[in-house]
């Protein structure tokens, strides 16, 4: 897959003309990180989610659980017909401020029938709080999914992880992280990882007028910047990304997954083809496509 974006080094002499980042002009960059421009189908997709996620509760149990001592940290369990099942999580996007676990319910659409447990996560996010909180939401989520698993019908030997564009980059925060240190549990905890429409470096989004909303401080940056922590990784991971995404998530895309192999683990970058941003996710709530194999063959579901 082609990177789709600018290559040249971002110390050249090219910042007196203009350059803020690789080959972006600051307008460049921000329209790059602004997946609205690239998709202008989003609203009707989003909403669409929300109707089929509807739907989708209706066919299928589900129980809501609080993991967390906020209001926002509650999250909806999808059982798996049999016991012992793979656990799935998955983190909604919405560009770390919006959106909630109820528009991303279909996936149970795909996932439940092929024997998987299905748990969507709710958690705050900006302006009630910054990255760093949902950060350490999220991981209390799966600590507390690794504890009551087994209550859940669901083996917490086998959780597997997901995210979409600002849940991507959560999901890969999560499959970088120590979590010896961090919550005592098994450094392996997560088995697998499915990082979509993600960004892994946070540093060129921060030159981006994203940074007018995600504050965060230059430490903030380099911590939850996945790219930079690939010692932790404990998992394989698939890192997928449209093909008419943006140019600039098509090259962070291709650069975690490089990075990833080059570290020496095992890594598959995968483009959907003639799926946008908002697009892609449909793929994980139906079967027989590249995006939903990947995600069932981790659990060994295919």
């Amino acid at each position: 897959m082609a990177s789709g974006g600018p290559s040249h080094d971002p110390a050249g002499p090219e910042y007196a003309a203009g350059r803020v980042y690789l080959d972006y002009t600051q307008e460049a960059l921000d329209l790059a990180y602004c997946q609205r421009a690239w998709a202008t189908n989003a609203d009707e997709i989003i909403a669409d989610w929300g109707v089929e996620s509807e739907k989708t509760r209706g066919r299928f149990a589900v129980h809501e659980h609080r993991y967390g001592p906020s209001e926002d940290e509650t999250l909806d369990i999808f059982p798996a017909a049999e016991r012992d099942a793979p656990l799935h999580v998955h983190l909604h996007g919405g560009g770390w401020r919006s959106l909630t676990k109820s528009e991303e319910s279909f996936l149970a659409n795909c996932l439940v029938p092929a024997g998987a447990t299905l748990a969507v996560l709710d958690f705050s996010t900006i302006p009630k709080v910054r990255i760093p909180e949902m950060v350490a939401q999220i991981r209390r989520a799966i600590a507390w999914l690794y504890r009551h698993a087994a209550e859940l019908g669901a083996d917490p030997g086998n959780i597997h992880v997901s995210g979409h564009s600002s849940g991507g980059h959560l999901a890969a925060v999560l499959l970088t992280t120590d979590w010896q240190e961090t919550c005592r549990l098994p450094r392996d905890v997560l088995k697998s990882g499915l990082v979509i429409s993600g960004m892994y470096d946070l540093r060129p989004v921060m030159l981006s007028s994203r940074s007018s909303y995600v504050l965060l401080s230059q430490d903030e940056v380099s911590a939850l910047s996945p790219l930079l922590h690939l010692d932790q990784v404990c998992a394989p991971i698939t890192v997928a990304c449209g093909e008419t995404e943006s140019p600039e998530f098509r090259r962070q895309a291709v650069s975690f997954a490089a990075a990833l192999r080059e570290a020496g683990h095992k890594a598959n970058l995968l483009s959907c083809a003639g799926v946008n941003h908002f697009e892609i996710l449909g793929l994980l709530g139906r079967r027989q496509n590249a995006l939903s194999c990947a995600a069932l063959d981790a659990m060994g579901l295919a």
